[in-house]
């Protein structure tokens, strides 16, 4: 493979953007599928190979649905199952969403047949990149949640797995470790907390010399035009929209559950002052949820 470099002033794809993210992991060709496995190799803490993506849920009745996912759903070699999202403001439910998906995930495996049986259900694993914030409080960057009791300190040693790993964890890692002293884990979240950044290219470009799987992602990156690069903004732009919409329907549901019409008012002026402070959208978004 040719050698991979972001220019000083290049514009790099943002894949901390949950499209973004889908549009350079889920390409059907063999960079975008080696990048994948690099990826979920580290977040599993294995070395795992992807042979195909499998279809996502149905597309939201409208939309307007907040809930609209882009995750990447995909079959490993040993008939494995795993979901991996790119979330870039996580939820105060996106824990329970975790739950939910990855409930899904390990029922969607037919064991019907007359030949079959429970023990042929394979592990899944539901994995949420969270781009900003730290929803646990310890310095680990990745966490794996199964099935435990914590009175008696038992595990059921099952077969979903619920990981997350926190980008912004990864702050402390670009500054007091070299890249060839990460794992796996750590420089991948270092490349996706810091790859758009221009001021970090000389951290980014030694990752994409030292790590070949990264380096694909970097390559896919790379490969999008400026058209398309323009189309990406333009979609992102949209969400936000469609966020804020959602935000003004719910501030608005919300003060009619509450049967008080000042509820209606307080949401919409807290809008309406997010809006004039200047702030970027995602900061909108951030704040009008905390």
């Amino acid at each position: 493979m040719p050698k991979v470099y972001f220019p000083d002033e290049a514009d790099i794809l943002d894949m901390r953007y949950d499209i973004a993210f889908k549009a350079v992991f889920a390409q059907s060709n063999p960079k975008s599928r080696k990048a994948l496995s690099g990826l979920l190799s580290a977040c599993i803490g294995r070395e795992v190979s992807v042979i195909e993506l499998n279809a996502n849920e149905p597309a939201p009745l409208s939309a307007w649905d907040k809930q609209i996912r882009y995750d990447i759903a995909c079959r490993f070699e040993s008939g494995e199952l795993a979901d991996v999202e790119m979330t870039l403001h996580p939820a105060p439910d996106e824990q329970f969403r975790e739950e939910y998906f990855a409930a899904r995930l390990f029922a969607s495996q037919d064991i019907r047949g007359s030949d079959d049986e429970y023990a042929e259900l394979k592990n899944i694993y539901q994995i949420n990149i969270l781009a900003e914030g730290n929803r646990y409080k310890d310095e680990a960057l990745v966490h794996c949640f199964r099935f435990h009791d914590a009175e008696n300190n038992l595990s059921l040693n099952g077969q979903m797995n619920i990981i997350t790993v926190e980008l912004a964890k990864a702050e402390k890692l670009a500054r007091e470790k070299p890249v060839r002293e990460m794992g796996s884990a750590e420089v991948w979240a270092v490349f996706l907390r810091y790859h758009p950044e221009k001021q970090k290219r000389e951290l980014i470009n030694e990752i994409l010399k030292e790590k070949e799987d990264i380096a694909m992602a970097g390559q896919a990156a790379l490969e999008f035009s400026k058209e398309e690069l323009e189309w990406f903004r333009n979609e992102s732009k949209l969400k936000y929209e469609l966020d804020m919409q959602s935000m003004r329907a719910r501030a608005k549901r919300e003060g009619r559950e509450e049967g008080k019409k000042e509820g209606i008012k307080e949401g919409e002026q807290k809008i309406i002052d997010l809006l004039k402070s200047g702030k970027s959208p995602d900061e909108i978004i951030r704040d009008y949820d905390s």
